[in-house]
């Protein structure tokens, strides 16, 4: 029992260098960042449990891979199904690699406190989606209702909403899991997680659009999240979902304070790095005497 709590102990190390150091070293809050809705189960796991080392091994796994890839899924295996973990990311098609990378980092410190110790979460940030679950949900469909946002009806401009109903249209009948359109003033975006097969997507992007044109009506913008898939759309420059817009504010740092804080970061993980290796020859070297 020692010797598993040591690891138990040893991996929420881990799990909390890596995404603090990841977070640590990415830029500062961007609109990509903006958290748009979270769900949680009802299902509590018990603390220091094996669930939990698996959780946050699959966790971290997410935050790597988004670093090169801006979807992927995991499946943490453990020695009982009750200890089985899955879970996936999904970033907006259009971000770079760093912005897809932040934002999946940036949902995963959202887990914890808006999700303590349950076996399943999620979080949507305007530029990603991350959820995981001791339930498997990959490669199944949901067209449940996870948010809808519509903004204030500025009048009805038949004429505008016309050009609305067209770039809808054209999103619902366009191919690919990612999909943006526009008319004049009015912009459309829309985009299925990618487990789900182009049918499966296809499925899901349909009733979003119909249910957000049916339930938005004549709004000047309307917000459509369902459980794997979600259609947007902005009249008149009411939002902009285009990533020219989403300028982050580190970016306006000079480059000596980006230069000094990337060498504080490094002295600090050094420091951890060698608090790590000490933990790890007095809690694990000791258990083998």
């Amino acid at each position: 029992m020692e010797k598993f709590a040591c690891f138990q102990l040893l991996s929420l190390i881990l799990f909390s260098l890596q995404i603090w150091s990841t977070y640590f070293f990415l830029p500062a809050h961007s609109s990509l960042d903006n958290f748009l809705y979270g769900g949680c189960s009802p299902i509590k796991y018990a603390p220091n449990s094996q669930f939990e080392s698996n959780l946050n091994s699959l966790l971290t796994s997410l935050v790597n891979s988004a670093t090169y890839s801006a979807y992927n899924k995991y499946t943490i295996m453990g020695s009982s199904p009750q200890d089985v973990v899955y879970g996936l990311y999904q970033c907006r098609a259009d971000l770079a690699m760093p912005d897809c990378a932040t934002c999946v980092a940036r949902a995963v410190t959202h887990l914890s406190p808006l999700c303590p110790q349950t076996c399943g979460g999620a979080v949507q940030l305007e530029g990603c989606f991350v959820k995981y679950d001791n339930v498997s949900f990959v490669g199944v469909e949901d067209k449940t209702v996870a948010m809808k946002k519509c903004g204030p009806s500025d009048g009805y401009n038949a004429d505008q909403m016309g050009r609305r109903d067209a770039v809808l249209a054209g999103l619902n009948g366009a191919g690919g899991a990612y999909r943006v359109g526009g008319s004049e003033d009015v912009q459309g975006v829309a985009q299925c997680v990618g487990d789900l097969s182009m049918g499966q997507c296809q499925d899901c992007l349909t009733e979003a659009i119909r249910r957000l044109k049916a339930e938005c009506g004549g709004a000047v913008f309307g917000d459509m999240f369902l459980g794997k898939c979600y259609a947007r759309y902005s009249t008149g420059g009411a939002r902009d979902y285009s990533k020219s817009n989403n300028q982050v504010h580190g970016s306006f740092h000079s480059e000596s304070e980006k230069t000094f804080a990337i060498i504080i970061g490094l002295l600090a993980v050094v420091a951890l790095v060698i608090i790590f290796l000490t933990f790890v020859r007095r809690c694990c070297g000791g258990n083998g005497k």
